[in-house]
C-alpha cells in the first residue's frame, strides 16, 4: 500500500518539478542581456534570494531525490519472481506433439520419390494452339 501511494506521489513531485523548471526564466535572460548589457553579472548570473519559483523548485527536487531513494530501498527487499533457468535439475513437463495428417489436396506421384522438383505430368501441361507448333 506504501509503495503505491509512493509511486503516485513520485509522479506527481516529477511532473510538477518539470513544470516548474520549464516554467522559469533562466538568469540573463532579460531583454537587455540580448544585446549585450549583461555584463556586470558573474559567469553564472548574479546570486540572490531566491523568488517563489525558485525555492518551490529546490523543495521539489529534494522531495524528488527522497522518494526516489526510498523507492529504491523498498524495492531492493523484495523477493523476485522465481525463475525457470534457476532450477534445472528438474525437467519441465514435456508435451507429445500430435501428428497432424498432410493434407490431401496435393497429388503423390510415385515417380518422384527421390526428388525435389516436381514431376509434370502431360495432361498438366497444355496443348499449343499455333499450327507450326508440332505437338
Amino acid at each position: 500500500m506504501v509503495y503505491e501511494v509512493l509511486l503516485v506521489a513520485y509522479l506527481v513531485v516529477a511532473l510538477l518539478l518539470i513544470g516548474f523548471v520549464l516554467i522559469q526564466q533562466g538568469k540573463g535572460a532579460d531583454m537587455g542581456a540580448s544585446f549585450g548589457s549583461g555584463g556586470s553579472n558573474t559567469v553564472f548570473g548574479s546570486t540572490g534570494s531566491g523568488n517563489f519559483m525558485t525555492r518551490t523548485t529546490g523543495i521539489l527536487a529534494g522531495l524528488f531525490f527522497f522518494i526516489s531513494l526510498t523507492l529504491g530501498a523498498m524495492t531492493a527487499n523484495r523477493e523476485s519472481a522465481e525463475d525457470e533457468w534457476n532450477n534445472l535439475e528438474v525437467p519441465a513437463a514435456v508435451e507429445t506433439p500430435v501428428e497432424v495428417p498432410a493434407d490431401q489436396d496435393v497429388p503423390v506421384i510415385e515417380g518422384a520419390a527421390g526428388s525435389d522438383v516436381p514431376a509434370v505430368e502431360s495432361s498438366d501441361v497444355p496443348k499449343a494452339q499455333d499450327e507450326n507448333i508440332p505437338d
